[in-house]
């Protein structure tokens, strides 16, 4: 088991005891030191309160990771970036209400908003679309229009 593999297995029952689930673990070296970004989601947007509470309850789980050794390490805990692909059912469900674009395997772009999802399927716009017939969807900036 790598590095990688063993800390997502180590903290991902503490995550889920907070209600939390692991999106991914990314270890990177500069010389001797290691940062380790531990990329986070919830059912709704973490707040940098809930961001502080998982990096005390993951922190020393992470440090007691014998593979690790001495080597000294900074631990980055984030939620997924805006520019994140929507993958997982769970995805579509926190996303509801926002803009989304969308790329089918046959090709075709659908831009719209998401007004519902299911384990399978999400409705973008009075669109239902199968999850498995999505090769790539990602949220969309929108920016408010000041004074209107």
């Amino acid at each position: 088991m790598g590095k990688k593999e063993e800390i997502s297995a180590a903290i991902t029952p503490a995550l889920s005891n907070l209600g939390f689930y692991l999106e991914d673990v990314v270890i990177t070296t500069a010389g001797r030191r290691s940062m380790i970004t531990v990329i986070v989601d919830g059912d709704t947007h973490l707040s940098l309160d809930q961001v502080t509470q998982v990096t005390k309850a993951i922190g020393e789980i992470i440090e007691n990771i014998q593979s690790l050794g001495q080597t000294p390490f900074t631990l980055e805990v984030t939620s997924p970036g805006i520019d994140r692909p929507l993958t997982k059912p769970r995805h579509w469900r926190k996303n509801i209400n926002r803009l989304v674009k969308v790329v089918l395997f046959d090709g075709k772009e659908i831009k719209g908003r998401v007004r519902d999802s299911t384990q399978i399927s999400a409705t973008i716009d009075e669109q239902a679309i199968n999850l498995s017939d999505i090769k790539r969807a990602t949220l969309e900036i929108e920016f408010k229009q000041v004074g209107k």
